[in-house]
C-alpha cells in the first residue's frame, strides 16, 4: 500500500537563481495551482502571485487572454497544472521557457514517481495521461514540496520560508488523506461507484477504494454522445448505484439526462443535492476556495448524498485546526433532486 507520506525525493526543474527583484512575480494557472503557491510563499518577502483562471472556469477549455499573456510575461515563475490540463496554453509556455521564465509543472515530480495515471484515451494517435493528479493529497503533497525546492533555488532568500511552509502544508495533507479515507472507506464496498459528467476522480477514486464512471472522457473538450450515456445508464442500473454528481466546472445536462434514463428504464436514482468541484475550486472568500476546503467538501458531499439515499455512512471527526467547517457542510441536504 502506498504510504501517506512516502520518503520524498525531489526532482527540481532548473532554475536558476537571481538577485531577487522586488517584488518576484510568480503567475499561476488554475485555480488550485493558485491557491498551493500561496500557501508555500505565505510570509516571503517581495513575492506576487496571481492567478489566471477564476472559480468555475474549466481550465480543459480555457485560452488565455491578452491579460494573460502580459501577466506571463512579466512574471519570473509561472506555474501549471501539466499534462497538457491547460491545453490552450502549451505554445505559451514553450515561448516562456525560451524568455528564460522558470515555467513548472506541479504534475512533474508526481509524474516522475510514477504516480500518474493511463487515462487509457487516445489523441492524435498517442495514449494520455490523466491530468486529475491532485485529487490524491498524496500527489499534492509531492506537488507542494518539490515547488518549495524549484522556488528555493530561484530565489534563496527566501529558500527557508518556501521549505517551511510545505513541509507544514504536506503534514495538513496527510491529516486530510486520513479523515478523507476514514469516510470514504464508511460506505459499503458493493456501492462504492461515483457517477460524475466528466471523467476527473481516477485518482480520488484510486485512492480510497472506489470507482468511477462518467459520461465524458478526461477532457471536456471531448463531447458526450447518446452512446456514452446509455453506457452510464446501463452501469447505473447493473449495479443499482443509489445517486449521482454534477460539477461545478461542468454544465449539467448529460449527467441529467443519465438521470432521466434510469428512472424511464425503472431505475431508482438521485442527484446530489450539491456539486463536486473537480477541474476548478470555489470562490476564494468560500470554504471551497482553497485546495483543503475543497477536497473536504466533496468529501461530505459524496458521503451525505449516500446518506441520503439511505446508505450507512460515518462522517468523520474534522481535525484541521487551521480551516473551520462550515454549518451548512455538518448535515446532509437531502433535498430531492
Amino acid at each position: 500500500m502506498r504510504p501517506v507520506l512516502a520518503s520524498v525525493w525531489f526532482v527540481v526543474t532548473s532554475a536558476v537563481a537571481i538577485a531577487q527583484p522586488s517584488p518576484l512575480v510568480v503567475v499561476a494557472t488554475t485555480t488550485q495551482a493558485g491557491d498551493l503557491v500561496r500557501v508555500v510563499t505565505a510570509g516571503a518577502q517581495n513575492v506576487q502571485v496571481t492567478a489566471l483562471m477564476g472559480a468555475g472556469v474549466d481550465p480543459h477549455l480555457y485560452q488565455p487572454t491578452e491579460s494573460d499573456v502580459v501577466a506571463m510575461n512579466k512574471a519570473h515563475v509561472v506555474v501549471y497544472n501539466g499534462l497538457h490540463l491547460e491545453g490552450q496554453f502549451d505554445s505559451a509556455f514553450e515561448a516562456l521557457r525560451e524568455q528564460g521564465v522558470t515555467v513548472y509543472a506541479l504534475s512533474h515530480p508526481v509524474k516522475a514517481a510514477g504516480f500518474v495515471l493511463d487515462a487509457l484515451e487516445e489523441r492524435e494517435g498517442m495514449r494520455v495521461d490523466d491530468p486529475h493528479f491532485w485529487f490524491d493529497p498524496r500527489n499534492w503533497q509531492l506537488s507542494a514540496l518539490n515547488f518549495a525546492e524549484t522556488l528555493a533555488q530561484r530565489d534563496p532568500t527566501n529558500a527557508a520560508i518556501y521549505r517551511a511552509n510545505a513541509t507544514a502544508y504536506a503534514e495538513r495533507l496527510a491529516r486530510l488523506y486520513d479523515w478523507a479515507s476514514a469516510g470514504m472507506r464508511s460506505v459499503p464496498a458493493e456501492l462504492r461507484y461515483l457517477v460524475t459528467s466528466h471523467d476527473a476522480f481516477q485518482y480520488f477514486a484510486l485512492a480510497f477504494g472506489w470507482r468511477v464512471a462518467a459520461v465524458q472522457g478526461i477532457s471536456t473538450a471531448s463531447e458526450a454522445g447518446v452512446g456514452d450515456i446509455q453506457s452510464v445508464v446501463d452501469m447505473v442500473l447493473t449495479y443499482n448505484v443509489p445517486v449521482l454528481f454534477v460539477e461545478s466546472s461542468v454544465p449539467p445536462t448529460t449527467i441529467r439526462s443519465v438521470v432521466e434514463a434510469v428512472r424511464a428504464a425503472g431505475g431508482d436514482v438521485r442527484l446530489a443535492s450539491r456539486e463536486l468541484y473537480s477541474d476548478a475550486m470555489g470562490d476564494p472568500d468560500s470554504f471551497g476556495g482553497t485546495y483543503i476546503g475543497m477536497f473536504a467538501e466533496n468529501v461530505l458531499t459524496i458521503l451525505h448524498a449516500y446518506q441520503c439515499a439511505g446508505v450507512p455512512v460515518t462522517i468523520p471527526e474534522w481535525r484541521d485546526t487551521d480551516l473551520s467547517l462550515p454549518d451548512e457542510l455538518l448535515e446532509a441536504a437531502c433535498d430531492d433532486h
